[in-house]
């Protein structure tokens, strides 16, 4: 491989087989590499903060090692359509790590990588770690979707929070069909089914700014829908509070940062403060280390 592939600048459109080209940018030198992945429907855009006052988790990152970030299919950059070639939607986990995969290789950016998803974007990175360990050196999740939620409700509860994650997306799709969408049930499934975590450094960052008082007002701007029970935040809290503790518990020593001082988007609230989680994770694995320092 080419130097100039590791320490060039790099933002454009890679093929990635398939007759399907998506988009990507890295920036900066080093190893380990650095891979950005979104939540749901988050292009790479949503590591760049628009309050300029604010760090850039991207540009930030970009300082000590190499870093990436792309546009799954179906993820808007504002009002335009994603970079990205368009497929069948709804998509899954698996689904992710496949496109995440060949576009890696595509570009030949070398690993090992550290990962860092934010919401559906870790139940990606979990499934890309069990799936390419040999790949894969270390983790951070941010606030990440896990199917530790499903399983702290109720069968009662769950469809209610599965509607609330996927979204209503019916008047989008009228103007951009090809809006991402995703199939949470079997993606849970594919996690489920995987194989475990080999241990490796990982941080899990878990926003403390709970849901409960927010839904009555959204409800009634609309922002959800009327059928949502006014206390479901509360139920979301307390499942959220277990699922992330049970992320916590994926391999030895992991760290959990539960005060954040932020809501779900912890890398455009906070953003500092995920840029200090990856690079406490890139330096233990530039330092041999199999777990962090507490």
């Amino acid at each position: 491989m080419a130097d100039a592939a590791v320490i060039d600048d790099f933002a454009g459109l890679v093929d990635i087989g398939g007759g399907r080209k998506m988009y990507l940018e890295c920036r900066g030198t080093g190893s380990p590499t650095v891979v950005l992945v979104a939540g749901l429907r988050g292009s790479a855009e949503d590591w760049t903060v628009a309050d300029k006052s604010l760090p850039s988790v991207f540009a930030e990152v970009a300082k000590f090692t190499r870093v990436c970030a792309y546009d799954r299919p179906g993820t808007p950059v504002g009002e335009k359509p994603s970079r990205s070639d368009p497929v069948s939607q709804p998509t899954t986990a698996r689904d992710g790590v496949a496109d995440l995969h060949f576009l890696l290789r595509a570009e030949d950016e070398p690993a090992p990588y550290v990962l860092v998803g934010h919401s559906y974007g870790g139940l990606i990175v979990r499934l890309y770690a069990s799936t390419f360990p040999q790949d894969v050196s270390g983790l951070v999740l941010v606030d990440t979707l896990s199917e530790g939620l499903q399983d702290a409700e109720t069968p009662a509860q769950w469809p209610i929070q599965r509607e609330l994650i996927e979204g209503d997306v019916r008047e989008s799709l009228l103007e951009y069909p090809a809006l991402e969408r995703i199939d949470v049930d079997r993606s849970f499934d594919q996690i489920r089914t995987a194989p475990r975590l080999r241990p490796m450094p990982l941080v899990v960052l878990s926003a403390d700014r709970p849901w409960g008082p927010q839904i009555p007002s959204m409800i009634a701007s609309g922002a959800l829908p009327a059928n949502v029970p006014p206390n479901f935040g509360y139920i979301t809290d307390a499942a959220q509070k277990q699922a992330q503790e049970k992320l916590a518990r994926l391999v030895p020593n992991a760290k959990h940062i539960t005060e954040t001082n932020s809501g779900h988007e912890i890398h455009k609230e906070q953003p500092q403060l995920v840029v200090d989680s990856i690079r406490q994770v890139v330096d233990a694995v530039r330092s041999g280390k199999l777990h962090l320092a507490h």
